[in-house]
C-alpha cells in the first residue's frame, strides 16, 4: 500500500504522521514514479514549524525531491518511459511512495549513477550552484565564505567550488566538521570558538570575500556583509536562527525577528555590496532549473561533484530524522528510504 508522510499542523516533530493512500494514475505530460529515496532539507523543518513559506495548507505532504523509477506514463510525455530510473523535482509532495509529477520536472538518472545519490542532489546542488554560477558567476581568482561548510548546501557548494578551481574558500560549521570541509579544499572556521568576520578580513588582507553563502539570517546576515568585499554578494537562502530547536516556540522567534537589525539599501549602495535572495522553491523558470541539473548529473558522472550522505533513514522514523537535522548532526545530506 503507498504511503506518505503528512504535516498535520505547525509543531514539533511528533506532529508528522504516516500514512496510506490510493496511487492515482499519470495524467496528459505527467508521470508516475515508485520513489526509492527522498530527501530532507531544511526548509521542510521549517514549513512543519508553520515559518516558511510558501506551503500548501494543512495537513499537507513535504518534499521537494526524490529518486525512484518510472511506473506509468501519462499522455503527451515522449521523453521518459517505464522503467527509466529517474530524479523528480516536484515543487512538494516528494516525501511518498508513490509520486505522480510533471515530466518537465523530472530528469534521468545515468546508469552509474546510484538512486541514493541522485535524491542527495536536487535541492543543496541546485541551491549551491544557483547560487555561485548562475546569480554569482563564480570564476577561479575569486573567494567565497559558506556557512553551515558541513550541511547540504554547504557541502555542494564545496565541491562546487572545489571544481571551479576556487582557491580561498572558508566554511563555518561546529569543529567536529572541520575534516570534512577541509577535505573539499575548504579552510575550516569553527563557529563556536572563532569571530568569523575576523578570519575573513585576516584571509583577505582585510578586503573580504566575492561571495558568501548565508542559511541563517537574522542579524548573522549583518555579519555576513560586513565579511564581503567591495563589489561582493551575500546570499541568503534560510532563516535558521528562527529556528534553532525542533518545537514551535513562537515567543523566541518573535524576539529573534524583532533583534533583527533592518539592512539600509543606502548602506549597501555606499558600500557597493549587494544582498540577494534565494528559494528555489518559488523559482519558476523550468529551463534555468533544467539545464543546471543536467550540469550537476554531468559533475557527478565526471567526478567533479560526490553528493555526501549522511544517513539514510526509513520513512517511519522521520520524528528523528528532524530531530537529526535540528541538532545540527548531519554531515551532508539525510535522506528517507521508502
Amino acid at each position: 500500500m503507498p504511503k506518505r508522510l503528512v504535516f498535520t499542523k505547525a509543531g514539533a516533530p511528533q506532529t508528522m504522521r504516516i500514512e496510506s493512500f490510493e496511487a492515482t494514475e499519470p495524467g496528459t505530460d505527467e508521470v508516475a514514479i515508485e520513489v526509492a529515496y527522498a530527501g530532507i532539507n531544511f526548509a521542510d523543518l521549517l514549513q512543519r514549524l508553520g515559518l516558511y513559506s510558501p506551503r500548501p495548507p494543512y495537513p499537507f505532504t513535504p518534499g521537494y525531491e526524490a529518486s525512484g523509477t518510472v511506473i506509468a506514463v501519462g499522455s503527451g510525455v515522449d521523453r521518459l518511459e517505464v522503467g527509466d530510473a529517474v530524479i523528480a523535482v516536484p515543487g512538494t509532495g516528494a516525501q511518498t511512495s508513490h509520486l505522480v509529477c510533471k515530466a518537465d520536472r523530472v530528469v534521468p538518472v545515468p546508469e552509474s549513477m546510484s538512486l541514493q545519490a541522485a535524491a542527495a542532489m536536487p535541492v543543496t546542488y541546485l541551491t549551491a550552484h544557483h547560487m555561485l554560477h548562475h546569480l554569482g558567476h563564480l570564476s577561479s581568482e575569486q573567494s567565497v565564505l559558506i556557512h553551515g561548510g558541513g550541511g547540504g548546501v554547504g557541502t555542494a557548494a564545496l565541491q562546487l567550488c572545489r571544481w571551479a578551481g576556487v582557491e580561498q574558500v572558508w566554511a563555518t560549521a561546529s569543529a567536529g566538521k572541520a575534516d570534512i570541509i577541509r577535505s573539499f579544499g575548504g579552510t575550516p572556521i569553527d563557529r563556536h570558538a572563532e569571530d568569523f568576520v575576523d578570519v575573513i578580513r585576516k584571509g583577505t588582507g582585510g578586503a573580504g570575500v566575492d561571495h558568501v553563502l548565508d542559511p541563517i539570517g537574522g542579524d548573522h546576515l549583518v555579519r555576513s556583509l560586513s565579511a564581503c568585499r567591495e563589489g561582493g554578494q551575500v546570499y541568503t537562502y534560510g532563516m535558521s536562527t528562527f529556528a534553532p530547536s525542533g518545537k514551535r516556540r513562537p515567543i523566541r522567534t518573535a524576539l529573534a525577528w524583532l533583534r533583527r537589525t533592518e539592512i539600509d539599501p543606502l548602506r549597501l549602495m555606499n558600500r557597493n555590496r549587494s544582498l540577494v535572495g534565494v528559494h528555489m522553491g518559488t523559482w519558476s523558470r523550468q529551463d534555468v532549473l533544467f539545464d543546471q541539473m543536467e550540469r550537476l548529473v554531468q559533475g557527478v558522472m565526471e567526478g567533479h561533484l560526490e553528493p555526501v550522505i549522511d544517513c539514510v533513514m526509513p520513512l517511519e522514523e522521520a520524528v528523528a530524522a528532524h530531530q537529526h537535522l535540528h541538532d545540527g548532526k548531519n554531515v551532508g545530506k539525510v535522506l528517507f528510504s521508502m
